[in-house]
């Protein structure tokens, strides 16, 4: 299948970005022209990646920030390399000590949701094993955006404004109030089109670009992080932040129709979106917009969620092989499960993310998929003093029962839902694509990329094109694009069915993908405030 001849069934508001010296897709405008403004000036797609994912904490705060997570695929020089930035639990914390606490269950917010955040040392050690220009360089159009401030775009401050009023209602202890004065000094959130700086921002984006990351985990900035835990009841410790190390491994595959799909492996949920690949293509789809296609690809996810569920935790605590897991033999059985009926799963956990994607490309045809995120919007509430750093809340995703695979233990990974996406075929790259969003991204996965080769849908339209998205039992949601005969035909499957208005639980994604003469097609998601920069 050749790029250039793919089509586009569905009114689009962008149309696919083509280039050849350089390409950055993203979900913020600003963020993408950061990444543009290094390839531009002589940085490589690693070097792109890093800018735009600086730029993103600042310019898009609502979903990311310098105290969240990271993972990355990259492919450099011939060669698939996987990064996994998550950070573990504090050493100082257990269920015991939740337990006598009065906690039932893992909270959103507050220090019992804080493990130690990843993302400094994601940009760190991609620069250090792949950049070309002085990190310092790469941060520069970040800190310029925090200090001289940027216009508030209209995604984000829905956002922003959905925060706001949430954590005015939850967030009374005294050690929420530096939330809201960072990101409500007016008393509110600040509104679409006004214009925003973050200057304690810009002041910890300076320190981390002029050690290379290092004072967040062995210098100032961690010290001021353990202050503010130790002073306010937190659990993690500057300990916590010096023994963090991010890890380079191999991402994960199968073969889907004659692609290989790359994703990372465990803690991350990647392996989800393989587990149904293998699970649908033994099937063949012949319509996109068909109740079949739909009720197919529903039954498969909710079936590879079944056992992401069950097994999937911090990889050295895993009791079963990945391997078995992506077998033909387990896509096999699991696909005899697939009736005309809908399903019932026996586990599920729904939750609305906070997370942002990237793609670069570069002239050389290195390229990367990287995803970062503070997991829940904002993350815990908690913003360490002076410094703009909002801490995530990626903790809540361990459980409380001793019994489960993804109990609360010290210094543990958890399940984690952010997922970087890679295509290759015939040994070649196709390239990055991700489509952020919690627990939708796996299934996002699916249907962008079932879009692009069961379909035959150009990177744009792959994205345009409507989603569903399973929320939890056999609820499942549609974008209001999809018809009304459709949405019954799965009714009569059995799928309890409903139109949502909320565009923004159906994910965000962005795609750059190369065809085999070299030219770069980008699309970026309509229900974002993103752009694709290219020349």
């Amino acid at each position: 299948m050749k790029l250039n001849s793919l089509y586009n069934p569905y009114k689009t508001i962008r149309n696919t970005s083509y280039g050849k010296n350089g390409m950055v897709a993203t979900s913020q405008n600003f963020a993408a022209e950061a990444g543009f403004e290094i390839l531009r000036t002589g940085g490589n797609a690693v070097d792109a990646a890093v800018a735009t994912a600086a730029a993103l904490t600042v310019c898009e705060p609502t979903s990311n920030g310098i105290g969240g997570d990271a993972f990355a695929i990259v492919y450099h020089n011939g060669k698939l390399y996987g990064l996994n930035s998550s950070g573990p639990s504090p050493k100082n914390i257990s269920i015991d000590i939740l337990k006598r606490n009065g906690y039932k269950q893992m909270p959103m917010l507050g220090w019992e949701a804080v493990n130690v955040p990843g993302v400094p040392a994601a940009w760190s050690a991609l620069w250090k094993r792949f950049g070309r220009l002085p990190f310092k360089r790469l941060l520069t159009p970040a800190v310029r955006y925090a200090e001289e401030g940027y216009p508030v775009t209209p995604t984000v401050g829905r956002l922003w404004k959905e925060s706001y009023r949430k954590f005015r209602r939850c967030l009374k202890d005294d050690k929420f109030k530096y939330w809201f004065e960072t990101f409500a000094p007016e008393g509110r959130a600040p509104r679409i089109g006004e214009i925003v700086a973050l200057r304690d921002h810009g002041k910890t984006l300076k320190i981390i670009a002029e050690t290379q990351g290092e004072a967040f985990y062995k210098g100032e900035l961690a010290e001021k992080i353990d202050k503010f835990s130790k002073d306010t009841g937190g659990y993690i410790r500057k300990e916590d932040l010096e023994n963090f190390q991010p890890e380079w491994m191999n991402p994960i595959s199968i073969n889907y129709r004659g692609y290989d799909v790359y994703e990372m492996p465990p803690n991350g949920q990647g392996i989800t979106a393989l587990m149904a690949l293998n699970i649908l293509k033994g099937f063949e789809f012949r319509e996109k917009d068909s109740a079949d296609t739909c009720h197919k690809q529903i039954e498969a996810i909710k079936l590879a969620f079944e056992d992401s569920l069950k097994y999937v935790t911090d990889a050295k605590k895993m009791k079963i092989n990945i391997e078995d897991l992506l077998s033909e033999a387990y896509a096999e059985e699991r696909r005899k499960q697939i009736t005309e009926t809908a399903l019932m799963p026996k586990t599920y956990k729904d939750v609305n993310g906070g997370t942002v994607y990237l793609a670069t490309a570069d002239g050389e045809g290195n390229m990367v998929s990287y995803i970062q995120s503070n997991y829940m919007g904002f993350g815990s509430g908690l913003i360490v003093p002076g410094t703009g750093i909002a801490l995530h809340n990626r903790g809540n995703s361990f459980s409380l029962d001793p019994n489960h695979i993804n109990f609360l233990e010290p210094e543990k990974k958890p399940y984690h839902t952010i997922i970087p996406g890679f295509l290759m075929k015939d040994n070649k790259p196709v390239g990055p694509f991700g489509v952020m969003g919690a627990f939708m991204q796996p299934q996002g996965h699916i249907q962008v990329l079932m879009n692009f080769i069961d379909f035959g849908l150009n990177p744009q339209a792959a994205l345009d094109a409507p989603r569903w998205f399973w929320t939890s039992g056999k609820s499942v949601s549609l974008e209001k694009e999809f018809s009304s005969n459709l949405a019954e035909n799965l009714y009569e499957r059995g799928h309890d069915v409903a139109y949502e208005i909320d565009t923004g639980v159906f994910g965000r994604g962005q795609i750059i993908w190369k065809n085999q003469e070299g030219v770069l097609f980008g699309g970026t998601d309509w229900r974002s405030d993103g752009t694709v920069y290219s020349w």
